[in-house]
C-alpha cells in the first residue's frame, strides 16, 4: 500500500546549532501576524521559504539558493528516516504526552488509489499557491502529518533507540520539546518500509501541501512521458505517527461567525428551536464541560448570553450526500442544522466562506464575541481518532477544519529536495 523511502534531508548547518530556536517557525497556515513580524526580521528563519514575505516564489527561490551557496543549510550525506518525538502537555491534564513519529518520503498516491486518504476538502487557490512554491523551490519546506495504524507498535522500539541518541532538540513556540533522531540502519529502514507497505495513511494535517505535490507530479508526468515513477516529483515529505497511540491528541475547533447580514440573536434562537433544545448558561467558560460526551450538543456564545443546544431526538437525518459515518459526526450536525438551517449558509458555500472562522482556544472565542469582532461562537467537542477513521473511507470527507491535531509539526528542522541530483544522490536502493 503506502510506498515510503528514506531521504537525505537538508538541515541547518551545525555551526548554526545554537540558533535553531531562532530559525524554526510555525507552519505557514497557522503562523500569526505577530509571529510573522518577528520571524521575517531573522534573515535565516525557515518562514522565508515556507511563506515568503511578499508572497513571491521567485524570492523564496533566491533565498534558498543563497542558503545553499553560503552553507546556511547543508544536505546530510546518508539516507535516513528522521525520528521526531514531541513532548507536550495539554490543559487540565497532568500527563506529559509524547507523540512519536518519523519523517520519510512517501509516494504521492492519487486519492483514487485510496492509499493516502484525506478527511478534509481543499481550497483550489491555496493548492495552486503551494504548487507554485514547490515548482520554484523543488523542495518541501515542511512535512505533512500522516497517520498509520499499528496496534502492535512494531516500529516504536527502533524510534525509541534513535530518540535516545538525538541529533538535537528544541522547544518551539507551542512550548513543545522536539527531539530529532535518525535511523541509518538499512535493515531497520527496510522493516519500516515493509510495515508501511501494508498500511493506509490518513492525512492528519497538510491537505493543501499534499494536494500540491499531487498537482505538481501530474504536471511533471505530462512534461516527461518517459517518467519512471521514481523521480523526486513523485514523492511528498511526511511525518508519520501511529494512530493507535494514546498520545495522539485532537483538539476541538470552534466556529466563529462574522459578517452575517441582519444578524439578530433572538431570530437565530427562533430558527434553532425546531431542531434543538436550548438552555441558558451563565458562565461561557463552562460550555465545553457541559457539552462534553453529549452527542450532538454544542455551546453558543452571543454577546449578551450563552446557550447549550442539544439536537432533538430523531433529527439526525442530515440530508447531505455523505456516508452515514460522516453524517453522524457532531460537526456535520453543527454545519447542517446551525450554519445551514439557522444561519442560512448553504453547504456548498461553507468551505472558504468569509462568514466562518476557526479557533481552538475558548478564551479567544469569548474575547472576540465580547469585543464585537465576531457575532457569535459555536463551541464543539473534539472529534475522536476513532470517529475520524470511520469517516475516512476514501470517498467522503469531513466538514471543513474538523480536526486540530496538537501539537503542530514545526518548520525548519529539515527540508526535502526533489531535484534529481539531490533526491537520489548517494541514496542506497532499498
Amino acid at each position: 500500500m503506502a510506498d515510503i523511502k528514506p531521504l537525505r534531508a537538508w538541515r541547518y548547518s551545525v555551526r548554526l546549532a545554537e540558533q535553531i530556536p531562532e530559525l524554526i517557525s510555525p507552519l505557514y497556515d497557522v503562523v500569526s501576524e505577530e509571529q510573522k513580524e518577528i520571524l521575517y526580521q531573522r534573515p535565516n528563519n525557515s518562514l522565508h521559504l515556507s511563506l515568503p514575505q511578499d508572497g513571491s516564489a521567485v524570492v523564496a527561490k533566491k533565498t534558498l539558493d543563497d542558503w545553499k551557496k553560503n552553507k546556511v543549510i547543508e544536505q546530510d550525506p546518508l539516507p535516513a528516516f528522521y525520528v521526531l518525538y514531541q513532548y507536550f502537555r495539554i490543559p487540565k491534564s497532568e500527563k506529559l504526552y509524547c507523540r512519536k513519529g518519523f519523517v520519510c518520503h512517501i509516494r504521492a498516491h492519487d486519492w483514487e488509489e485510496e492509499i493516502v486518504i484525506r478527511h478534509e476538502r481543499t481550497i483550489p487557490k491555496t493548492v495552486a499557491r503551494q504548487t507554485e512554491l514547490l515548482d520554484a523551490l523543488q523542495m518541501h519546506t515542511s512535512a505533512v502529518h500522516g497517520l498509520y495504524t499499528d496496534a502492535s507498535f512494531e516500529l516504536e522500539p527502533h524510534m525509541d533507540d534513535a530518540a535516545a541518541a538525538p541529533l538535537g532538540e528544541v522547544t518551539d513556540y507551542q512550548g513543545v520539546r522536539n527531539v530529532l533522531g535518525v535511523i541509518h540502519d538499512a535493515e531497520v529502514i527496510k522493516k519500516f518500509m515493509t510495515v508501511l507497505r501494508a498500511k493506509q495513511v490518513i492525512i492528519a494535517d497538510g491537505h493543501h501541501r499534499y494536494s500540491s505535490t499531487l498537482a505538481f507530479a501530474q504536471e511533471k508526468r505530462k512534461e516527461n512521458p518517459s517518467f519512471t515513477g521514481e523521480e523526486g516529483f513523485n514523492f511528498n515529505l511526511m511525518y508519520l505517527t501511529n494512530a493507535a497511540s494514546d498520545d495522539l491528541v485532537i483538539l476541538p475547533t470552534h466556529r466563529l461567525m462574522q459578517k452575517l447580514p441582519r444578524f439578530d440573536p433572538e431570530e437565530v434562537k427562533q430558527k434553532l428551536m425546531p431542531y434543538f433544545e436550548l438552555a441558558a448558561v451563565k458562565d461561557s467558560s463552562l460550555l465545553p464541560e457541559l457539552i462534553a460526551r453529549k452527542k450532538h450538543s454544542f455551546g453558543i456564545i452571543f454577546k449578551e448570553e450563552n446557550l447549550t443546544v442539544a439536537l432533538k431526538p430523531k433529527l439526525d437525518d442530515v440530508d447531505w450526500d455523505l456516508s452515514d459515518a460522516v453524517k453522524a459526526l457532531d460537526l456535520s450536525i453543527l454545519h447542517h442544522y446551525i450554519i445551514e438551517k439557522a444561519l442560512g449558509i448553504p453547504a456548498e458555500q461553507q468551505v472558504g466562506s468569509e462568514h466562518i472562522r476557526f479557533c481552538q482556544d475558548l478564551e479567544t472565542c469569548i474575547a472576540k464575541v465580547e469585543s464585537g469582532e465576531i457575532q457569535m461562537a459555536l463551541i464543539a467537542s473534539p472529534v475522536t481518532a476513532e470517529e475520524m477513521q470511520k469517516a475516512c473511507d476514501g470517498k467522503n470527507v469531513m466538514p471543513q477544519k474538523s480536526t486540530f491535531f496538537y501539537p503542530k509539526v514545526i518548520c525548519g528542522l529539515f527540508f526535502s529536495s526533489i531535484l534529481e541530483d539531490e533526491f537520489n544522490a548517494l541514496c542506497t536502493p532499498f
